[in-house]
């Protein structure tokens, strides 16, 4: 399996001129292949980067006890990040070089909760991007059960800078 880096200072992270010289799915690219630093919310939620493609980013982990909530659940916070990440990240891999992007916004549906250890993939797939608006939907699906876990939808911010 390949070493990815995680950042641990922000001098880790790609500069913003770095960043705005490549297209997002360039930078996406890089962070898969360990060329560059992924975020360090992955370490801290147990997620990784895992399938990169034009509109279509996936990530894996399993949630821990560190991420439950009073009633040892998974708290509604872990779904939502890793979401978050599938779904800005597939909006990302169609960004243009010289533009930048966030999350406008983003909704999730918890249908049920992942034991804590499950392995699941986090699958984002850009619906529309264009030149100010990207909107994708994602999943949370168990790796070895295929069960639906929970969903999401996206819109996020595109802003050319060059």
């Amino acid at each position: 399996m390949l070493e990815r880096k995680i950042a641990t200072s922000p001098d880790d992270l790609p500069s913003q001129d770095e960043l705005l010289g490549i297209s997002g799915l360039e930078a996406m690219q890089r962070m898969q292949r360990g060329e560059s630093s992924g975020p360090p919310i992955s370490r801290l939620l147990n997620y990784t980067l895992s399938e990169v493609e034009d509109g279509r980013v996936v990530f894996r982990g399993s949630p821990t006890f560190d991420a439950t909530n009073p009633m040892g659940t998974v708290h509604g916070g872990w779904y939502g990040t890793v979401l978050d990440s599938c779904m800005a990240c597939a909006v990302m891999t169609k960004v243009p070089r010289g533009s930048v992007y966030t999350t406008l916004e983003y909704k999730i549906n918890i249908l049920r909760p992942i034991p804590l250890g499950t392995e699941v993939e986090a699958i984002g797939v850009a619906q529309h991007v264009g030149r100010s608006t990207g909107i994708a939907n994602g999943e949370i699906r168990g790796i070895e059960d295929g069960r639906l876990y929970a969903t999401g939808s996206t819109t996020c911010i595109i802003m050319k800078l060059r």
